[in-house]
């Protein structure tokens, strides 16, 4: 039997949001190539797409669906909103959430969530001069009851390509318990990257920026490998001379620590 459940006055209506930015960074030289590049991830990530991933977001935390809300936009980019909600506590008790772990990327995890959202827009765009095109997603899961969005976060981050991912997470409000005691939060954490696997830790450079006292935490990831090949768009390696490919190289580098650190070095 769990010893930290608190007995609770009501639903437990602690909300817990998660938001986050996620970043691919391409290079396509020519205009053509460019309009291509917005092409393909319209095509890509249209509302169809990203309505079946918040689907399976909701799969993944058990919430039930109760309606959708999708649009596609020209000249390009993507919405969706699905709001969500499950059973509340039927005995009015709270389990404590267990500790910080990775949530999985698409396995089961149980919860009771109530007045809960998740939403996606997209944002691609191109430089005009420079050939660095930059696909943006905003992703927001807000969830309230024991459940944390948080579980969520592997699955999503695989997704997309994702360079670079700016995250923040929040709980709101409060609830009491049978005594009119307030409760801040419900869990403890020290930082998000401790519900990533380890495979991705070890793939990203990771920054936080935490408010304990506050329940706000930020976390910003960046790849630490950039492997050109990945990075053009209609375009072969061996086509490119070295000397373009040290430039090129250079381009989607400052293009991405900008982005991370959210400042220009020019």
């Amino acid at each position: 039997m769990n010893n930290n459940k608190i007995k609770l006055h009501g639903f437990n209506n602690l909300t817990k949001s998660l938001s986050f930015n996620i970043y691919d960074v391409n290079y396509a030289e020519t205009p053509e190539q460019r309009q291509a590049y917005i092409e393909y991830i319209d095509e890509e990530y249209n509302a169809e797409r990203l309505k079946q991933i918040l689907t399976e977001v909701a799969n993944i935390i058990e919430a039930n669906v109760l309606s959708v809300s999708h649009q596609d936009y020209d000249p390009q980019g993507a919405s969706v909103t699905v709001l969500i909600a499950e059973n509340e506590v039927v005995d009015g008790t709270m389990d404590e959430i267990s500790g910080e772990t990775p949530g999985p990327l698409p396995e089961t995890v149980v919860g009771h969530l109530d007045k809960s959202h998740l939403t996606v827009h997209t944002y691609p765009e191109t430089h005009p001069d420079k050939g660095v095109s930059t696909f943006r997603v905003d992703i927001d899961v807000s969830t309230c009851g024991v459940i944390s969005p948080l579980k969520a976060l592997n699955y999503l981050i695989h997704s997309f390509d994702s360079d670079i991912v700016i995250m923040d997470y929040r709980v709101r409000g409060f609830t009491r318990d049978i005594y009119g005691q307030k409760h801040f939060k419900d869990h403890d954490i020290a930082s998000i990257q401790s519900y990533l696997t380890e495979d991705t830790q070890e793939r990203y450079k990771m920054i936080d920026v935490n408010v304990y006292q506050e329940n706000i935490f930020h976390t910003k990831m960046m790849l630490n490998d950039l492997d050109l090949q990945n990075y053009l768009f209609s375009q072969k390696l061996e086509d490119i001379s070295e000397e373009k490919q040290k430039e090129i190289y250079a381009q989607l580098e400052n293009e991405m620590l900008e982005i991370f650190y959210g400042k220009n070095f020019n």
